[in-house]
């Protein structure tokens, strides 16, 4: 299933929780996951309220422990008994920003207004509604991002807050101006991030549910909810490619593996080479590339100069692309670059490579240790 969000009054952990609450997520299934944490004092409940005239689901959470400061690796212990995807990626994510905005180890980071016990039910709850509704894509578009001030454990700092800010601006999200106020906060901005959301207009598919997630404040100039629709579709956004190919049989191993190099670094999506036999019993090479239509111009010149080759084929293709995101995490010291997709995450082989070169260690215990944080 495909989920197109449309945070035309901005997003909190709440609000998609009460969305994915009212698009259908069975709220049994929804608390089973959080009790799986082990979290003691705490209720979840789906209210039926009205914001600006719409009816909506209002995901209302309470905890006995109403502590709003914590380390990170606290909750990140908690959430990590009953979900290894979508909402530890969410604080992890957020620890990230927050280390780098206050200089500090993303391990021992202190999360101040976000660092309640609420956070937990709010980041598993959400993880587990995606689930539960078989959402396979997240879509969203342009984000109503409030301005100003607002009073935090640091003192004054502006609106939107500075891990929400970071946040969107890795993930390169469309923001428009929502007046005076907090419409983004750090956790609705991190859940995005996590589920790998990409950022467009509504994408093409079969309509089966609307919903909308009430924000706690009731404003009288606008309807504060979080409005999504849920579909069938085409899995991972359809992106037209073109693919070249040319047939190669003088042309040494050193000098094609040295232009596989070349057109990645020239912006091919993927470039590869296949093994065939020619006229005359020849053993040959194909030589495949998969590149944007823009960038085909400029792989054709590589392929043709480096080769030497008189011509080659064109051919338009489709590519189902998945959603996928990247982070970076270090392994003492060494940065690591890791690929998130819908089904599983992946070291980037170079960086796993150099980090266990010079730590001594096997790849294998780089890429454990990488996993693990």
């Amino acid at each position: 299933m495909i989920i197109w969000l449309n945070p035309f009054s901005g997003i909190s952990g709440d609000m998609l929780l009460g969305t994915l609450l009212d698009l259908g997520a069975p709220l049994d299934g929804v608390r089973a996951a959080v009790a799986r944490t082990g979290l003691d004092g705490w209720e979840l409940t789906a209210e039926p309220v009205t914001r600006g005239g719409l009816a909506a689901t209002r995901a209302v959470v309470t905890v006995t422990d109403t502590a709003t400061e914590r380390r990170a690796a606290e909750l990140l212990a908690r959430i990590e008994r009953a979900d290894t995807g979508v909402a530890a990626a969410a604080v992890r994510a957020i620890a990230d920003v927050e280390a780098r905005i206050h200089g500090a180890d993303p391990a021992e980071v202190h999360l101040h207004e976000i660092g309640g016990l609420d956070t937990v039910v709010d980041t598993v709850g959400v993880a587990a509604a995606l689930e539960l509704l078989d959402v396979t894509e997240v879509v969203c578009g342009p984000l109503a991002l409030g301005s100003g001030t607002v009073v935090t454990r640091h003192g004054v700092l502006p609106v939107p807050a500075p891990a929400t800010a970071a946040l969107l601006a890795a993930a390169g999200a469309p923001v428009v101006g929502a007046g005076d106020g907090e419409t983004v906060t750090p956790t609705g901005a991190a859940l995005l991030v996590a589920a790998g959301a990409r950022f467009g207009p509504l994408p093409a598919m079969t309509l089966r549910r609307v919903g909308y997630g009430a924000g706690g404040r009731d404003p009288h100039d606008r309807a504060n909810a979080l409005q999504a629709l849920l579909g069938d579709g085409a899995l991972g956004a359809v992106e037209p490619l073109v693919l070249l190919e040319t047939n190669v049989d003088d042309v040494t191993g050193e000098v094609l593996g040295h232009l596989v190099a070349r057109l990645l670094e020239a912006g091919a999506a993927d470039a590869w080479l296949s093994p065939i036999v020619m006229k005359k019993g020849r053993p040959a090479h194909t030589v495949h590339v998969l590149v944007a239509p823009e960038r085909a111009a400029a792989c054709e010149r590589l392929v043709l100069a480096e080769t030497g080759s008189l011509g080659l084929r064109r051919s338009p293709v489709d590519r189902a692309a998945l959603p996928r995101r990247t982070s970076t995490v270090e392994v003492e010291g060494h940065p690591i670059r890791l690929k998130h997709g819908p089904w599983g995450t992946k070291p980037e082989h170079d960086d796993v490579a150099a980090a266990a070169a010079a730590l001594g260690l096997p790849l294998r215990e780089v890429t454990r240790r990488a996993l693990q944080i």
